[in-house]
């Protein structure tokens, strides 16, 4: 198990919460191309590759990303249904739990690949601020996206008002060991939470986890923790459920860096082998594969199971910006969704399950014209009828 450290030549690591350098790479994926850079067909071939690792950090026991040299070409994608529907259920749990209060001030620190809370807490009539305080932070993958975690913490912290609450949404990292969706490293993605690590790090600078949350989205692997100021009124102790939620991932290793690369290392590989064959048994029927969901984390899985257009004859995507573009890597053409149904393939790998409800009832016409449904997710499951 390799470890890193700032004597080794090969690396000027440092864990993005401490500033230390003592870490092990738990998940190792070799060069891959950037993940949020779709090219045009005539874009210059090869498409430049880096490297890419995620480390746990001993101090902090926060999974983050090695290093990032690339600048990120944000192409804005379509909300999915299943998303608008995840922020629907966090917003009542928050008002169940009387963590939003009509006619507060509020402070959005929403993900770069669009998506907030704005419409979901319209009917409480919040004030939104960008300066000053704010009673309601609402952060929906947005901090993971800042190569300094303390900092982009601290800026939250700075805002928030001495009575205020914090709702943190996460893509929780014990869901990606527990499932095996080691796909979900990717570049810009700095830094992927687990319960225990967050709360660790909430507690160094002052804030008390008050509440969790955790919903089926991504594999069962969401959840919506809600922190407060220590000593303020809302800020006593720990809620029973956050206590709940770090025993759970704890046992299941997370905090361990061993665990951690075996069981992660160990769903690379069972995945990138079950999609190879897949894909060659479905060559050898003679069957016509195409794609839907060309979403970051689609880059990594197609790179590693070395997937080309003679695989994949195409991929759809809902997000207009992305049509007439490639995959990086394989180059596999991005296109509408009306032109997949045309094509009439006969298997359609769906890379984000999460859609599988919303695009059987939007594109009914890949059933209809005898193709199927696979979720790769990261290994491949024929949906039947």
């Amino acid at each position: 198990m390799r470890s890193l450290h700032t004597s080794e030549p090969e690396t000027s690591w440092r864990d993005r919460w401490s500033g230390q350098a003592d870490g092990t790479v738990v998940l190792d994926l070799g060069d891959q191309p950037a993940s949020d850079y779709f090219p045009h067909p005539t874009d210059t071939l090869p498409d430049p590759r880096y490297p890419m690792r995620m480390v746990f950090a001993h101090g902090s026991g926060l999974l983050q990303l090695e290093a990032d040299p690339t600048t990120p070409e944000e192409v804005m994608g379509v909300e999915p249904a299943a998303l608008v529907h995840q922020a629907e259920l966090c917003v009542a749990d928050a008002t169940a739990a009387g963590l939003i209060r009509p006619g507060s001030r509020v402070l959005h620190y929403p993900s770069p690949h669009g998506g907030s809370w704005r419409p979901q807490l319209e009917p409480f009539h919040l004030t939104e601020v960008t300066d000053g305080t704010a009673d309601l932070i609402v952060d929906v993958h947005g901090m993971m996206h800042a190569a300094d975690q303390q900092a982009a913490f601290r800026e939250r912290l700075d805002a928030l008002a001495d009575d205020g609450v914090m709702l943190f949404m996460i893509h929780n990292a014990s869901a990606i060991v527990r499932e095996g969706m080691w796909n979900a490293l990717k570049n810009g993605h700095f830094a992927y939470y687990t319960t225990p690590s967050l709360v660790r790090m909430a507690h160094e600078i002052g804030l008390v986890a008050i509440g969790a949350w955790s919903y089926p989205l991504y594999n069962n692997g969401t959840t919506m923790l809600a922190f407060a100021r220590r000593g303020s009124s809302r800020g006593g102790e720990q809620a029973p459920s956050v206590t709940e939620l770090i025993a759970e991932e704890t046992a299941i290793g997370v905090l361990d860096p061993e665990r951690l690369q075996t069981s992660l290392h160990t769903s690379m590989v069972d995945s990138v082998s079950a999609i190879r064959e897949y894909l060659e048994q479905a060559a050898s029927l003679g069957l016509t594969v195409a794609g839907y969901g060309a979403a970051s984390r689609t880059a990594a899985l197609l790179s590693s199971a070395n997937v080309t257009s003679d695989d994949i004859v195409m991929i759809a995507d809902a997000s207009t910006a992305k049509h007439g573009r490639t995959m990086p890597g394989s180059r596999i053409p991005i296109v509408s969704p009306e032109d997949l149904v045309a094509a009439r393939p006969d298997r359609v790998l769906l890379f984000v399950s999460d859609l599988l409800p919303e695009v059987r009832n939007s594109l009914p016409g890949i059933e209809a014209n005898g193709g199927t449904w696979v979720i790769v997710d990261p290994r491949p499951t024929e949906i039947r009828a």
